[in-house]
Formats: structure tokens, C-alpha cells, sequence
């Protein structure tokens, strides 16, 4: 049993990647991943693309990723894992953080990017335009840098990840005084700088609704052709033909969501007798991947997760105490509560002897 007061760092991988030598086109690479595994490989953010990177295969293999190309259902996404883009109603001009009447796409070229003025207002702006960008570090008691050396959208995310965190990204950040005082200090009245915004037709095999991307910005060929993505030997992605035979990775969920209604304490015993146990999350990364399983269940579902009274603390079912949490706001601690994760991705704490479906792992 862990010692009270201490949090100690537990990975628990929630998928399997397997690397699959046979040259194979993208739709029977597809067909193969989901007949024998779960899906063709699906990448949540920089943890996953390390696990495929540490990988001995160095080859150019098929990912789950694919273009749709659909210009009509492009999406907007931040680059930082886990922060949300939440559109207005309005086409454009009517969201605060916009100048009036953008995005407007403008020109023939596509305008997927999004710089932003020393107005600290937003617009649409091409990919391959070189301009300075601001990059989000999580860590330090900075959190935000501008880089005063111009590059495309593409290389600036690049640079973010490989020297700090990513290209900033969300409203919370962007909002931030520090964040402000850098675009006033930093950008003259006719510049801009590149943010972790971005449109795409890109989309995972598996209907994941990951925004993460990692595009090699020297190999990357947004070509109409070249509609289904590849990892490189250099752990970055690129983009090719789908009927070109390459290996491919799959992934295997070990994440099982039971449509059964249980108290707490039988979707335990039901996981423990029938897979491994009720799931645990420790960290942002487990989060991300079963908030994206909430998306599919009807009722909220029980965590592997309950309050102890004698002790005073929550604590995991795999005897770790509660490091990382997500719990919805004004969640009262009681003796005889459990939690649970509703379609939102958040916390909530119930009676343990309510009845809820439930997440196992495998």
C-alpha cells in the first residue's frame, strides 16, 4: 500500500501500438488492424508518437490518420493536447477574439493558420507564411517565449515541442496577463505572431476526435493526392498516396466500457474476475483517452476510484493516492462515495451503491 502524503508516478498504457512489416495499402492496412487489433494507430499527443518512436522500426509505416477532403467540414484545433477550440454560433466577426469579419479564408490558397495582432486579435493567415511565434512551456515560472527568428506554421510547432511545450494554445493561456505583456513588448504595429490555432480535414480511422498532430515540416505534402498519413524515420509524420504499400502500425485498447448497470463495488469485482480492474487515471494523457470513451456511454460510468473515511483521502484501486484529479466543481467528500466520469470528461462523486455502467481495463 502506498504511504499517506506521498504520490508516487505510476504509467499505466492504456493501448498497445504493434508494428506490422507487411507492405499493405492504407484501406488494408486499415482492414488488418481492425480484424486482428482495434484500429490502425491513433496519437493523442507527444507521449503516444515517443511509444511509437522508441519503436526498433525506423520505416515509413501507415498511421490511422486520413484527409477526408471535404473543405465544407474543416475543423479548428489548438496544437497543445487537451485544450478545446469552442466556436461561436456565427460564421465569423461576431467572436471577440476575431477581427471583425475573420476568418475569412481569404484568397485562393487556403488559410489554415491563425496569427495574432498586436490588437491581440486573431486572423486567418496561409500555413507557409514566415512569421515569429510565442511558445507555451508548462513548466518554469515563465510559461511563454517569443521566438524572434520567422518560420512557417508548421516549423514554429516544431520548434515548440522540440525546446518547450508546443505553440500556445487555448483562451486560458492566451487571456493570461503574461501572455499579453509578451505580444505588446514583443510585436510592432505591423507584424504578428503564429498560435497553436489550426483548420484541417484530417481525421483518425477509429473516430477519435484527437486534435494532435505532428507533421514533419520538410517532408509534410498537403498534395490532393496525398490524402493518408505515414510516421518517417525521424518519429514526425508525412503524408502519401493511400494505395502505396508500406508496413503500418495498429494499436490494441485495453480500455472496455461495460453497458452494464453495477453499485461500485460489483463493477469491481466484474472487472477483477472478468479483465484487470476498474480504470485508473493518474495523469492528463489517461485522461484524454478514456474522455474520449465517455463520448460513446449513455450514463456516467464508475472509475476505479473511492473515498475512505478512516483515512480521510481517495485513493485508486491500484493502491495510489489521487496526484491527478478532474472533478467537477463543488464535489463534497462523504464516507461511502466512489467516482464517476460523465460524457463531459468530468469527476463526479456518487454513493457507491448506485448503480452505473463502468470502464475496465484489460
Amino acid at each position: 500500500m502506498i504511504l499517506m502524503g506521498q504520490c508516487s508516478f505510476f504509467t499505466c498504457h492504456l493501448y498497445e501500438y504493434h508494428f506490422i512489416p507487411d507492405g499493405k495499402t492504407w484501406e488494408e492496412a486499415q482492414s488488418y488492424c481492425r480484424e486482428h487489433y482495434t484500429d490502425l494507430a491513433t496519437v493523442s499527443d507527444m507521449r503516444g508518437v515517443e511509444r511509437l518512436t522508441n519503436s526498433p522500426q525506423t520505416t515509413d509505416a501507415w498511421i490511422g490518420l486520413r484527409s477526408i477532403n471535404e473543405s465544407d467540414i474543416k475543423e479548428w484545433h489548438w496544437s497543445l493536447p487537451g485544450e478545446k477550440y469552442n466556436p461561436t454560433e456565427c460564421d465569423r466577426g461576431c467572436a471577440p477574439e476575431w477581427v471583425p469579419d475573420e476568418p475569412d479564408n481569404g484568397g485562393d490558397d487556403p488559410e489554415n493558420c491563425v496569427g495574432i495582432k498586436p490588437s491581440q486579435k486573431w486572423y486567418d493567415v496561409h500555413c507557409s507564411r514566415s512569421q515569429k511565434f510565442i511558445c507555451y512551456n508548462e513548466s518554469g515560472q515563465e510559461n511563454n517565449f517569443v521566438i524572434d527568428e520567422p518560420k512557417n506554421w508548421l516549423q514554429a510547432q516544431s520548434y515548440c515541442r522540440e525546446h518547450h511545450t508546443d505553440l500556445v494554445s487555448g483562451i486560458t493561456h492566451i487571456n493570461s496577463t503574461e501572455f499579453k505583456e509578451r505580444v505588446e513588448e514583443l510585436n510592432d504595429q505591423h507584424g504578428s505572431l503564429w498560435i497553436g490555432l489550426f483548420r484541417e480535414i484530417w481525421s483518425w480511422s477509429d473516430g477519435k476526435n484527437f486534435s494532435f498532430r505532428h507533421w514533419d515540416p520538410d517532408s509534410f505534402e498537403d498534395e490532393a493526392s496525398k490524402t493518408c498519413a505515414m510516421t518517417t524515420s525521424n518519429g514526425k509524420w508525412s503524408s502519401d498516396t493511400c494505395t502505396e504499400k508500406k508496413p503500418s502500425y495498429c494499436y490494441d485498447d485495453k480500455v472496455i466500457l461495460v453497458n452494464e448497470s453495477k453499485t461500485w463495488y460489483e463493477a469491481l469485482d466484474y472487472c477483477r474476475a472478468n479483465h484487470r480492474d476498474l480504470i485508473s487515471i493518474t495523469d492528463s494523457h489517461q485522461q484524454r483517452w478514456v474522455q474520449e470513451k465517455a463520448k460513446m456511454a449513455d450514463t456516467p460510468f464508475w472509475l476505479g476510484m473511492r473515498y475512505t473515511c478512516t483515512l480521510d483521502l481517495w485513493f485508486w484501486v491500484i493502491d495510489r493516492m489521487v496526484c491527478y484529479d478532474n472533478w467537477a466543481p463543488d464535489q463534497m467528500d462523504m464516507c461511502g462515495m466512489a467516482a464517476v466520469m460523465k460524457r463531459d470528461g468530468k469527476w463526479y462523486k456518487k454513493a457507491d451503491r448506485e448503480k452505473f455502467h463502468f470502464i475496465c481495463v484489460k
